[in-house]
């Protein structure tokens, strides 16, 4: 099970490194999750360079696909270069998109007559793109999921987990990260979230 996370230059942390964290909460041998890039560096937003784990060749043949978002993601999301090289299939993986990276999934053609979240400020390039922006955190719909808001990473990531694992599987890796004293409301929210569309 290889699930690759696609991370481009001007990165937001807090989309790729949550979900990786949450998803590598699955020990299993044939478990793996990849920060995946087009170059062997990337830098994000706020100066942090990562080294890719994968590539995005690798990201075609992956079980799941994670768009993060970024400060150039409507750059790279209007460069056919990077665009072309992501040859998808969403009868075989799952995707799951976050903010700015929802409109990648948009422009890819993976949104038609799909609802999607996203951030306020990547709104208006989705709705331009022709799917329509949802008020919430969080939405799926069969393989495709979208989520609105960095701490939305949480979300994706344990869906990811529920379509693979099981629900048992998503509420323990919710469980391990939510805070002291929050932890059964915390996980409670997220499944509360994510379960009307298992």
């Amino acid at each position: 099970m290889h699930i690759a996370i696609l991370t481009f230059d001007g990165f937001n942390e807090l989309d790729s490194l949550i979900a990786l964290g949450i998803l590598n909460r699955i020990k299993k041998p044939d478990w793996r999750v990849s920060l995946c890039s087009p170059t062997p560096t990337v830098t994000s937003m706020n100066g942090v360079t990562l080294h890719a784990q994968s590539t995005l060749a690798d990201a075609c043949t992956a079980d799941a696909v994670l768009f993060g978002s970024g400060i150039k993601t409507r750059d790279i999301a209007n460069d056919p270069a990077i665009m072309g090289q992501l040859r998808l299939d969403p009868a075989r993986q799952l995707f799951g998109a976050q903010c700015s990276g929802t409109l990648m999934l948009a422009k890819l053609g993976y949104l038609q007559m799909i609802p999607a979240c996203t951030d306020l400020t990547t709104k208006p390039w989705v709705q331009e793109a022709g799917v329509e922006v949802l008020n919430q955190p969080f939405y799926a719909d069969g393989n495709v999921a979208t989520a609105g808001g960095c701490l939305s990473s949480q979300y994706l990531a344990a869906w990811v987990i529920a379509r693979f694992e099981g629900v048992d599987a998503a509420q323990a890796a919710m469980h391990y990260v939510a805070p002291v004293g929050e932890k059964d409301s915390y996980v409670d929210r997220a499944m509360a979230n994510i379960t009307p569309y298992l």
